[in-house]
Order: structure tokens, then sequence, then C-alpha cells
């Protein structure tokens, strides 16, 4: 076992403003306490790193770092073989289980999967996503496209607030080569779960409730590549809850009929309306009707003799008539939680709608930090750079959520005093004096009114591009501000 670098838990450079809010230490700080480092030195390091990076978010390493001695610090970090996301990760993990613990009832844990993609030689360490094939006069020419995936799982309020990821898994698909070839000839509901790809959703499953603490408060979210029975099994083993988009017909009741024959002899329970966006972006309203039955599910064929039967609820909400320019909704829904009127099912219904958040968090992943614009070279380092990458973007997102959620919040809890101090000053040249009761969302919109917002009475609240524009501009205002201060010191 490796040495483990000591530190106090408590974070440092605590500080408190006149409002009365508690102390509180700068974020960095709160995100790194709970590192564990195999070197003190390393763990320095990576709190200055996060620092350099969030100060320009979607930077290059040398642009983030500003000289070469940082610079190369950075890249013998990200390539130190005593290094690897779970240890950058640490401090996250821990902060987001102090977040959660602050939340009164049920929190949502969204899960999801996505992939990076970058241009690398035939002997690169990344496994091959893609195969693409071209036509260039009478040949034909394969084209690779290589890379890594990446399973995540954000922790949300029902009021959407993220409150941070609570497990991240990295792979390529080098580690499972061969698996698509042994599912052509076996029955793929026979293969062991451990040797797929889909054993990721299990394992962050079983760490995600491990951090909550509280297995009956949360509910586990996810779209269809997630209609996994092991997935349903884990879950009843953990006594938490579930709540997933299903495209598997499964075996139901004696095993006579399917859970398709079960849902078209129920009856419908109701209508519900909503406004909905097309592809132009024009709204119009959707008419759902809604069914749902209580059904005893059976395990493949092939699992029988390894997992139980369970008793789940089954939802459909399917939109009536054909719309244009969008697909019509058609959602079919599988949860362990019961369902015993109308206003339960629109409210399962909400609930899974916040799914989209974890698509919103691997935008500002890819489009906000720019990870697949780097140019490391080997697996191993580009991992140590996204898991970085992964906690900025947590917090554009945190930022951009939070003055929707709660925006009488401290404004401590977000910013740095020298952010304060500059917003201050930037909102007196254009408004006059800030108040003494400013709250979070003024000065996270400040934020973005420097990422090009305009503020006008009828516009939507910021969102996250506008906050990391406005970000990186304040950044240079800071960097500017002590330069000046420097300047006049001397």
């Amino acid at each position: 076992m490796r040495p483990k670098s000591i530190r106090p838990n408590q974070p440092k450079n605590n500080f408190s403003r006149d409002n009365g809010a508690p102390k509180v230490g700068d974020w960095v700080d709160r995100e790194t306490a709970g590192c564990r480092f195999a070197d003190l030195r390393l763990e320095r390091r990576f709190g200055k790193l996060l620092g350099q990076m969030s100060e320009h978010v979607g930077a290059t390493v040398p642009f983030a770092c500003q000289d070469w001695a940082n610079t190369k610090a950075a890249y013998r970090f990200f390539g130190n073989k005593r290094v690897n996301e779970a240890d950058i990760l640490a401090g996250h993990f821990e902060a987001t289980r102090s977040r959660m613990a602050a939340v009164d009832g049920r929190v949502f844990v969204l899960h999801d999967t996505t992939s990076f993609s970058y241009q690398r030689e035939d002997d690169s360490d990344l496994g091959e996503l893609n195969h693409f094939r071209s036509r260039r006069g009478k040949e034909t020419e394969t084209a690779v496209t290589r890379g890594m995936l990446m399973h995540s799982s954000l922790v949300v309020t029902p009021e959407g607030l993220p409150l941070g990821l609570a497990a991240i898994k990295f792979w390529t698909r080098r580690e499972f080569k061969g698996c698509n070839a042994a599912k052509r000839r076996i029955n793929p509901t026979r293969v062991c779960i451990e040797g797929k790809e889909s054993y990721r959703w299990l394992e962050n499953l079983r760490q995600a409730t491990a951090l909550a603490g509280k297995a009956e408060h949360c509910v586990h979210i996810a779209d269809r590549e997630s209609d996994i029975y092991e997935l349903f099994c884990t879950a009843a083993e953990l006594k938490t809850h579930f709540l997933v988009r299903t495209c598997v017909d499964r075996l139901a009741t004696d095993g006579s009929c399917t859970i398709a024959a079960e849902m078209k002899k129920a009856p419908k329970r109701g209508m519900h309306r909503l406004m909905v966006k097309d592809k132009s972006g024009e709204s119009s309203e959707a008419v759902l009707e809604i069914k749902y039955r209580r059904i005893r599910v059976l395990p493949p064929i092939g699992k029988q003799s390894q997992y139980p039967a369970l008793t789940l609820t089954v939802l459909h909400a399917v939109e009536r008539g054909t719309p244009k320019n969008r697909e019509k909704i058609e959602w079919k829904l599988i949860t362990d939680l019961s369902v015993k009127s109308l206003a339960e099912a629109i409210e399962k219904l909400e609930w899974y709608a916040m799914r989209w958040k974890i698509e919103t968090f691997h935008k500002i992943l890819k489009s906000g930090c720019r990870v697949e614009e780097s140019k490391l070279r080997t697996a191993e380092r580009l991992v140590n750079l996204i898991a970085v990458c992964c906690v900025l973007s947590w917090r554009v997102f945190w930022m951009t959520m939070a003055q929707r959620s709660d925006p009488q919040a401290s404004p401590l809890l977000a910013l740095t005093e020298v952010e304060l101090l500059l917003l201050d000053e930037i909102t007196a040249a254009r408004r006059g004096p800030a108040s003494k009761n400013t709250t979070l969302a003024d000065y996270l919109q400040s934020i973005a009114r420097l990422g090009g917002y305009l503020a006008r009475a009828h516009d939507s609240p910021p969102g996250n591009i506008v906050m990391w524009r406005g970000l990186s501009r304040l950044t240079d205002i800071q960097l500017g501000f002590a330069i000046g201060v420097t300047f006049v010191g001397n």
C-alpha cells in the first residue's frame, strides 16, 4: 500500500465578509480537501493546477499555466505514474458527499456514458471508437476514430442544482476487444455482465449509493442504455431506487406474456399537457396519454437461476398525433417506485426530464473545457486531464443553476473575496454602488454580463456558455488588477 500524505481536512485561507456570512474557504480548497495523493507535493501541485485551469476555462494547458515552469510541472503531473483519476476526484467526491448530506429529502443521481475522440496514430494506446468508410474515386478508404469512453454519475437536487459528481469510470475499447464477436456466437443475454462495458453502470450505481449514505433517498435516473436487469437487482440489493427508460420487452407475470402485452391491456389513466419546442425553436402543446401498471418482471431466460423476479412499475407516456419538425414523444419508463395516481405518474415524468442535465454537463466538458482538443499523447494523461476538467465543468454548471434554484444564497458559496470586490467595482461603474444585501444571483448575473448576457426584462436566465465566457473575462480583469497593484507597490 502506498503512503498517504497527511494534511488537515479543514479548508485553508478562510475569510468572512461583513454581511455575516459563515467563514468559507476558496472553492479550490473545498474541492481538494479530501484528496490523498502519494506525495504531498503532488497534492499541492494539483491544487495549484486546478486554480490555474479554472481561471482559463477552455484554454490550453500552456495558456492556463502562463509560463514554462508551471506548464512543465502540469505535464509532469498528468504523466506521473503515481497519479490517477481516483486521486484527482477523491476530494470532489467528498465535497459532493457533504453537499448531499445537507439536502433534506430525495436527490437524483443522473447516469450517462459519453465518448471522447482523438486523432492519433495506429500505435496509440487509445481504443477504436468507430470505423468510417469513404470513397475516393475507385478506392475505398477506412478511417478509424480513436478515443475513450467515460461513464459519469451527477447528483442533482429536485430543483435542478448539481451537487457534484458521485462516480466516474474511464475505459477504452481495447479492454473489451472480442466482446462483440462473442455476442455473435452467444445470446447476449447469457453473457456475464462483468465481461461487458455495461458493467460500468453497476459499478457507478454502487459507488454513488455508498457516497450518498442514505440509499433510500437516492433515485438513479438513466436512459435506455441502462435497461439492464442486473442493474434492477443491484438497486434492490442496495435498497435504493431507480427510474430508467426501457427498450427491452421483458417476460412478465408467469412468463406467458411480455411487458408490452400487459401494457396494452392497461387502461388510460389520464392526460398530461406540456409545452415543447421543435427544431426551429417554436413552442407547441403536446398532449400525452398516460398509462401505468405494477407488473411482475422476470429476468432473461439464460439468467433466471441467478436473479429473482421483481415487481416493478411500468409507465408509458405517448403523445397523441404526429407533430411537425420534431420527434414524437414516447416515453416508456420502468421503476421500483410505486405509482398510485395520475399526479404521481406526472411527477415521475418530471423526474426523468432531469436526465438531460447530465447531457448539459458533458456539453460543458467538451465545448467549454474543450477536452477533445488536447494534444496529450497517452490515455493515462488524457484521463487525468479530463478528471481535472470534470471538476471545472461541474463548477460552471453549478454557478449557472445556483441563481435559478437558490437566488438568495450567499455569494461566498461560489466566489472568492477578490472576485466579489472586482464585481462590486464593475457594478458600481455601471449602476452605482452595490448593496450590502447583494445575493449570489446578482453576482452571477454580473459575471454573465461579462460573457455577453444582456439581462433584458424578458430574457431567460443566463446559460452555461455566457457563464464560462464571463468567468474567463473576470479572470483577465483579476489578472490586470493584480499586475496593477504590483506595479503601484513597486
